[in-house]
């Protein structure tokens, strides 16, 4: 009888040890939810909101429904467009209409525990003017855009750099204009970034001679995958064949990131696989992270086969596979 009873104890301890084996070890469920096994990104993501300008411009969706907005589609932070906000750049008192939209934009933001990440100014005069009058105008109106960054948390301000055509003047009004704008930034602890933006912006080597001669350590680049058409007649987009003259993108993302300070990831159109069309978003991703860069990462779609929002989606999943392989 004990011999029998002995016996039946193994037995059953080893049925209980397969059992519990099979429901923890070989349920392909149980081990795709451990979290421990998902590879966390190198960046964070964040969602610019140029990549609804035709909901707003369009269909008027309000843009300060741009927190809850970003939020429902699982972005950590966001990517302001200042041109979108009717309300302040059509006001005759921009002094207090941005203080509004202060007030509202870090109370949405805190709503949605998201970060609010930069602004991106644009329409407010010509940094690199050979007219000293514009040229100062330009710069003051920037400097509102710089104190509400700081005032609703955000850590940088994209600007562009246009107003001369001849290279030697532009990067010499562009040198005296970031100066500026970057002394006064770093005392509201604020980046003042370039953006690759068409027609000299995207000439790289000038442009980053003009953030070199700098020389301050709150001013850089915010590098764009897609903006590199470099033709005066204006943007033109190097993968239609509107743009007459454009720079290497896969070399002009390495050279601006060692002074980056955000990384905008442009997108126009995906396959059946979901992989951008016009762009190699591994090559890209690999410059970045070569890089040792941990900051945000904007999507920016700007396609018109897929609507706004699968192209934000379409994005934000193809980063997110590419990032968590890498």
């Amino acid at each position: 009888m004990k011999k029998t009873k002995f016996i039946t104890k193994i037995i059953g301890l080893g049925l209980c040890v397969i059992f519990l084996s099979n429901l923890s070890c070989n349920d392909p469920k149980t081990k795709s939810n451990n979290s421990s096994e998902v590879s966390p990104l190198f960046f964070k993501l964040s969602l610019a909101q140029w990549s609804i300008h035709r909901m707003i411009r369009e269909n008027n969706y309000d843009p300060y429904n741009f927190a809850s907005f970003a939020k429902e589609l699982g972005f950590e932070g966001i990517e302001y467009v200042n041109a979108l906000y009717d309300d302040v750049m059509k006001s005759d008192d921009k002094k207090s209409a941005i203080e509004v939209f202060i007030e509202k934009s870090k109370s949405l933001a805190d709503e949605n525990k998201i970060k609010n990440v930069l602004i991106m100014i644009d329409g407010e005069g010509d940094l690199s003017s050979s007219d000293p009058i514009k040229r100062n105008e330009a710069i003051e109106n920037h400097k509102l855009w710089i104190y509400a960054a700081s005032k609703i948390g955000c850590s940088s301000v994209r600007l562009n750099l246009y107003g001369e055509k001849d290279p030697d003047k532009w990067i010499s009004n562009s040198i005296n204009s970031l100066t500026a704008l970057s002394t006064y930034a770093k005392e509201y602890n604020i980046n003042v970034i370039v953006e690759n933006h068409g027609r000299i912006t995207s000439n790289i080597p000038l442009l980053m001679q003009v953030i070199n001669g700098v020389n301050m350590d709150n001013c850089g680049t915010l590098p764009d995958f897609g903006n590199f058409c470099i033709s005066d007649e204006g943007y033109g987009s190097i993968f239609d064949g509107s743009c007459k003259k454009a720079y290497d993108i896969y070399n002009g993302i390495s050279e601006m990131m060692p002074r980056a300070f955000g990384v905008s990831a442009k997108s126009y159109d995906f396959n059946s696989e979901g992989f951008e069309t016009n762009i190699d978003y591994n090559r890209m991703l690999k410059i970045v992270k070569d890089q040792n860069y941990k900051g945000f990462i904007g999507v920016e779609y700007e396609g018109n086969r897929l609507s706004e929002i699968e192209g934000i989606k379409a994005t934000k999943n193809l980063l997110v596979n590419i990032g968590n392989e890498m």
